[in-house]
């Protein structure tokens, strides 16, 4: 029975190893291919169009909802405790932080990775199946330059300024909660911000940003083009893109906590 476990587990953590390998290698060649963004700079807009501006009007929902419910959760527990007078001059800032740092960057991160990494790993999926991939070699161009590359530098480009976004409707967001339910002014909660702002927060959650971006369009790709069983690998090969890349953000937001 032991030995069947550490069977199972060795077949399982060597697996791990060859996919991510995989994932590594491809990412080296994108970036050698990055010379060749100039000449393929149609098909790097085209993406950057599906990533950034078809997604805005949902990237703008769940920012706003994202300040709103972090106020809520802030100012209830200074009410919980009676201390939300004390805490007024703290509020703002205590929202700013949160949303800068954590919530906008991941929450769009795995918005942007269920609505167009998995919409792209079923793409190339189809292609692989219906032999597409086959006639792109055929015709001596290679995939990686053709679909990947400008899938990865427009998830790349594109989620820091979504990150922005969701960052101003967030603090609007939460501004109009606090107006509504705690009696708070735009000066208050502005100037609490102002005093305890730090750019290096914005940074922080803007880096953040780049790098599930690129995680996230990486293991898509990866995914497409192991495609295997017909439509059914297709569902798959979906759904297996977004189990991946949430979980690898949501390990890489921890792993950026430990670190700063």
């Amino acid at each position: 029975m032991l030995e069947k476990f550490f069977r199972y587990l060795g077949k399982k953590i060597i697996a791990f190893l060859q996919e991510f390998g995989a994932v590594v290698y491809l990412l080296a060649k994108v970036v050698g291919y990055l010379p060749r963004i100039v000449k393929d700079w149609k098909l790097v807009v085209y993406q950057m169009a599906i990533v950034g501006s078809d997604s805005l009007p949902l990237v703008i929902l769940i920012g706003s909802f994202t300040g709103a419910i972090t106020a809520l959760q802030a100012t209830s527990l200074f009410t919980k405790f009676n201390f939300i007078e004390i805490a007024r001059p703290f509020i703002g800032s205590s929202i700013a932080t949160s949303v800068f740092t954590e919530l906008s960057p991941v929450l769009t991160a795995l918005v942007i990775a269920g609505r167009v990494g998995g919409a792209m790993a079923a793409q190339i999926g189809a292609m692989k199946i219906s032999e597409q991939i086959d006639a792109l070699e055929i015709m001596a161009i290679d995939k990686d330059r053709f679909l990947a590359m400008p899938r990865v530098v427009a998830f790349f480009l594109m989620m820091p300024v979504l990150t922005i976004f969701s960052n101003l409707v967030a603090l609007l967001g939460g501004l109009v909660l606090v107006i509504v339910k705690y009696d708070f002014t735009s000066y208050m909660f502005f100037d609490s911000i102002q005093r305890f702002f730090r750019a290096s927060e914005v940074m922080l959650g803007l880096t953040k940003s780049m790098v599930f971006g690129t995680v996230s369009a990486l293991i898509s790709c990866y995914c497409g083009f192991n495609t295997k069983g017909g439509a059914e690998g297709v569902g798959n090969s979906t759904v297996r893109a977004y189990t991946i890349s949430a979980s690898c953000i949501l390990i890489i937001d921890a792993l950026f906590g430990l670190v700063f």
